[in-house]
């Protein structure tokens, strides 16, 4: 998770070498943000690894508002997806993912499940977030959230369009990464916090049951001087194609009190005898809706 998209090469004296951020990711071309505010439209050089929102960069003017990414330092934290053919980097350096979900349209907790995986695994803490809280599925969702309230993830009920307020204390601080389902309400989240954003929001469709996509590339928000939000593209599926069974096994926190006790060493919880995760999760320890998301993401990574 703390892989290098690009050598790092640190700020030589006397060059036209600039340090910043990268705090918007369109393809292979990002908005890198000077010290002093201003940015630079950036490409880097040749076929170089890809890059992410978030990620700290030297770069070199090239031009009137234009620039080359020459290096990138090292990443504390790096959010990523994969399924079997690529790789799709989501952010770098951030300390926490907000996983924004909401009653209407009906969010996946397949998706839940696999963000905080993600977040364990990688080093992140995670923040769970109904929106549209005044709808009257707000209940009935929120009743589901305490399986996760019960696993020690923080769980914050807001109405963005009404008032996001409720959620700034969990962003003090902190350098965070929306992400859900379209049509969840993350750009009307944004557009609360910093209304100078002027970030579209989602028509839902209803007739899909889906949100319709406006937000298609990673961009990052200031707060505060201490605190970011980073705005990610609605996505339907996170594939973790990357993990393997014993890092998927100890992502699932509440997995972690009977790992290496059951009957063969390399039992990985699907229909093994003696395991002593299914013997928890028949005992009501475990469960069974995270067990079966286990389950299906061991099944999802099998070559």
């Amino acid at each position: 998770m703390t892989r290098r998209a690009l050598p790092s090469k640190p700020l030589q004296r006397g060059s036209r070498l600039l340090e910043g951020q990268i705090v918007a990711s369109f393809g292979r071309r990002y908005l890198v943000e000077l010290p002093d505010a201003s940015t630079l439209d950036c490409v880097t050089r040749g076929k170089r690894g890809l890059l992410a929102s978030g990620d700290r960069v030297t770069v070199a003017r090239s031009a009137s508002g234009r620039g080359v990414i020459e290096a990138v330092g090292p990443r504390k934290t790096l959010l990523y997806r994969s399924d079997r053919a690529r790789q799709k980097l989501v952010a770098a350096n951030v300390t926490q993912i907000v996983i924004v979900i909401a009653p209407v349209p009906a969010y996946s907790e397949d998706l839940v499940n696999r963000c905080l995986v993600a977040a364990e695994h990688g080093g992140m803490a995670a923040l769970i977030v109904l929106n549209k809280s005044d709808v009257p599925q707000a209940q009935t969702a929120l009743k589901a959230l305490e399986l996760y309230r019960k696993l020690g993830y923080r769980v914050v009920a807001v109405s963005a369009k009404r008032d996001p307020g409720p959620l700034l204390p969990h962003l003090k601080g902190e350098t965070s990464v929306l992400v859900g389902q379209s049509g969840m309400g993350k750009s009307t989240i944004i557009n609360g916090l910093i209304p100078a954003a002027a970030v579209r929001v989602a028509e839902i469709s209803a007739a899909l049951d889906s949100g319709r996509h406006t937000t298609t590339h990673t961009r990052l928000y200031h707060l505060d001087a201490r605190s970011h939000v980073i705005d990610s593209p609605g996505m339907q599926v996170f594939g973790l194609h990357h993990l393997d069974g014993p890092a998927l096994e100890h992502a699932f926190v509440e997995f972690r009190p009977w790992l290496g006790q059951c009957r063969f060493r390399d039992c990985r919880h699907m229909a093994e005898p003696g395991c002593a995760i299914a013997d928890a999760c028949a005992g009501g320890e475990i469960s069974a809706q995270r067990l079966e998301s286990y389950r299906a993401l061991v099944r999802g990574n099998r070559p």
